[in-house]
Parts: C-alpha cells; sequence; structure tokens
C-alpha cells in the first residue's frame, strides 16, 4: 500500500493534489487542520486487506487492543467506537475489508459533498445547468461533458441553448429516407414488443406509395410469436407484394439467393428475450445471411435507460448499422434514449408514435428528439434531488470548477 502525506491551504487542493499523484482510486486515510492555516491529508492508494491488516496489528498473533481513527474535516469520523469494544478481540481480514469499504463510502460521499457545494458556490451557472440536464434524463457522465465544454461569460438561457444545440449534433443520423430511395436488405432487430413488425409495416407502405409493389418483398423470420408470420402474409397480401416466411435463421439464405430482382426487402425478426439463450447465436446467423443485409435496432423509448444500454449489448452479435426508436407517444423521459444513442453512436433512422400506417413515422430529426426531451422534462416537473446531484457530480465538480 501506497500512503503519503500532502499539505495545502484548503481541502479541494489537497484533493487536486492526490488525484494527480495517486490517481482517482486514492483512499483518504485521514485529514487534520493545521496550526496557523491549511490541511493535512494521509491518502492512500493499490490497498490489500491482508497488508492493512498486518500494518494495523491485527494478524494472528497479535491479540492486543487497538485503535484506529480517521478523521474528516469537517465532519469528523472516528472508528473507534466501531472497532474497539474494550476487550481483545482480534478482526477477521473479511470483517476489516468491509469496514474499510463502507468507510470509504462514507468519505467519498462526504467529499462529494464538500466539492459540489464548493462548485455551487464558484460556479452557480454551471450547477444549474447540470440540475437541468439531470431533469432530462441524461445519464451523469454525459451531462458533465456538455457542461465542460461551455464557453465562458455566458447566461444561463445562451447556456442551456448552447448545451442542447450540442447534445443534438452529438447524435449521429442516418441519410434521410435512404432506405426508401435506395432500397437494400434491411432486418429489424430488437426485443420484443418494441413494435418491429409495425414498423415493418409503415415501411414497406411508404416503399409501395412511392415506387410501387413490383420491386418490394417481405420476409418473416419470427417462428416464435403466434400469428407472427401471418401478420405478413396479411400485410403482403394489402399491398399486393409478395411475402415469404423462414421456419429458422438457417433458412434465410438461400431465399435471399431467389430474390435479385427485389430493391427493397423487408426482414421482421422474432423478438427474443436480451437474456434468452439462443439469442447470439441467432443474431450471427441473421448477420451472415446475405452480403448486402443491413440490421437496424428497434428499441422502444419509453424503455428506461438501463434496459436500452442492455438491449444495445445484447444485440451486437447482429452488428447493426443504425437504429430506429419506437413508442415515442408513450415515453415520459427521453434522457435514457438520448444516452443511448450517445454511448453507441448508432446513427439514428427513424422515430416512431403512434400506430398509424405509414403516418406515424418520420425521418430522424436530432434538433427535434432533443426538444421532446426537453418538453417532457417540463411537462413531468420532477426536480432532481439534491443528495442525487451530490452523490452523480461530486466525483467530478473540481475538474468543472
Amino acid at each position: 500500500m501506497k500512503i503519503k502525506h500532502y499539505r495545502a491551504t484548503d481541502m479541494r487542493q489537497a484533493l487536486r493534489l492526490i488525484r494527480e499523484a495517486q490517481g482517482p482510486n486514492a483512499v483518504i486515510l485521514s485529514s487534520k487542520r493545521l496550526e496557523g492555516g491549511g490541511v493535512e491529508v494521509v491518502a492512500a492508494v493499490d490497498y490489500d486487506v491482508d497488508e492493512t491488516v498486518q500494518e494495523a496489528g491485527f494478524g494472528a498473533e497479535s491479540q492486543g487492543r487497538r485503535t484506529h481513527e480517521v478523521e474528516l474535516q469537517p465532519p469528523a469520523v472516528d472508528t473507534e467506537s466501531a472497532w474497539d469494544t474494550g476487550e481483545p478481540n482480534p478482526v477477521e481480514p473479511a470483517d476489516l475489508g468491509e469496514e474499510l469499504r463502507s468507510l470509504r463510502q462514507m468519505l467519498e460521499t462526504q467529499l462529494a459533498t464538500l466539492a459540489w457545494n464548493d462548485l455551487s458556490r464558484r460556479a452557480p451557472l454551471q450547477t444549474e445547468l447540470l440540475k437541468r440536464l439531470t431533469m432530462l434524463g441524461l445519464a451523469h457522465d454525459l451531462a458533465a461533458e456538455l457542461v465542460a465544454q461551455l464557453p465562458a461569460q455566458q447566461d444561463l438561457a445562451d447556456a442551456q441553448r448552447f448545451a442542447l444545440a450540442l447534445l443534438a449534433r452529438r447524435i449521429e443520423m442516418m441519410e434521410e429516407e435512404r432506405w426508401i430511395e435506395r432500397g437494400g436488405v434491411i432486418a429489424l432487430v430488437g426485443p420484443t414488443g418494441v413494435g418491429k413488425t409495425t414498423l415493418l409495416a409503415k415501411l414497406a407502405a411508404r416503399w409501395v406509395m412511392r415506387h410501387g409493389p413490383r420491386s418490394l418483398a417481405l420476409i418473416s423470420a419470427d417462428s416464435v410469436r403466434i400469428g407472427a408470420q401471418e401478420q405478413i402474409h396479411t400485410l403482403g397480401r394489402l399491398l399486393g407484394v409478395p411475402a415469404y416466411a423462414v421456419d429458422g435463421m438457417d433458412e434465410l439464405p438461400e431465399l435471399l439467393q431467389h430474390l435479385p430482382d427485389r430493391r427493397l426487402i423487408l426482414i421482421d425478426t422474432a423478438g427474443l428475450s436480451q437474456r434468452d439463450a439462443r439469442l447470439p447465436e441467432e443474431l450471427a446467423k441473421l448477420a451472415a445471411a446475405h452480403p448486402s443485409l443491413e440490421t437496424s435496432l428497434v428499441l422502444s423509448a419509453a424503455a428506461q435507460a438501463g434496459t436500452l444500454e442492455e438491449a444495445v449489448q445484447r444485440f451486437a452479435a447482429a452488428r447493426p448499422a443504425s437504429c430506429v426508436l419506437t413508442k415515442l407517444d408513450e415515453a415520459t423521459s427521453l434522457g435514457g434514449a438520448v444516452s443511448m444513442l450517445l454511448r453507441s453512436k448508432l446513427p439514428l433512422a427513424y422515430v416512431s408514435e403512434g400506430q398509424r400506417v405509414p403516418e406515424d413515422l418520420a425521418p430522424a430529426r436530432p434538433h427535434r428528439l432533443v426538444s421532446r426531451a426537453v418538453e417532457l422534462s417540463r411537462k413531468s416537473g420532477a426536480m432532481p434531488d439534491e443528495d442525487l446531484l451530490q452523490r452523480r457530480f461530486g466525483a467530478v465538480a473540481h475538474a468543472l470548477a
């Protein structure tokens, strides 16, 4: 374990010295105020439970009383009452490790509170903007990145407009109506219940309205959901286009070889659960079914941020080249969807809301998506909890100041 002492004029400067010298994983062991001003902080990094036990004198050969104090100003944390009962009682390494983890969490929480309060005092515009981005539901690290790029000497209104414009510019988008203009072999993948079949119907109707039915083909590769293949056949009859069904991804390559004259082929896939054991194998087969095949990940905008992030990871085996957001009309917040788009860097192709075919489908417009997120945030009227803000942004507050 590497232990160092630091002396600085205040706690903020001491924390900065610790981070520069020992990195973000350093643990504060103690701190105290010095006579005449300033603070002295003891920090450690790369600590090991067994090593810590030996240094603390809690080895098997030691049965005597030991007292440890960790002080943080303000407030003070005294662990003597928790660890020393007054009777010889050796501490097991596992127990000591748990105590150290709990102590570290307490110290990190306290330091985050101090850092957030300090940032609120010195940079009120930045903290207010962080609050507003949090109200959108944006991930805290992405919100901090946006705030860090703010130009100096801006009022709150200009800063908010700048942050939202920057947010919209970071959302990648597919060339407008590329599928409808150029065609291709497009497979729609995604979790169950996100509206893949409805999306396929909207795209197919748009193609027929613009190009006619002769160059379009529909394929159902969903043999899991009852009635899924019949839905595609019914849609084909309504639009006057051929519709096919395969019982598994193994049959898809041969079928695609018999459709060389079709400019647009839309493939509806089974909505398997993200945790289905068959998912990786089925997605890999789909991705290898045709050299021109392009997959698009269909996700519900009403899903929680964690669900969206997990879906991106689980469906990565299909090698999606784009993303479509559905069910915008059911979403109460779009922060999770926007965060997912920024992290995954998947180009957004379309957004869909409602069941009308083909009206309720629009090409991607990042600025409209961000505006919709702001509108939903205002309607909800939810305010971020101050404790939540401290936990989320306390660790990066010194970098934003």
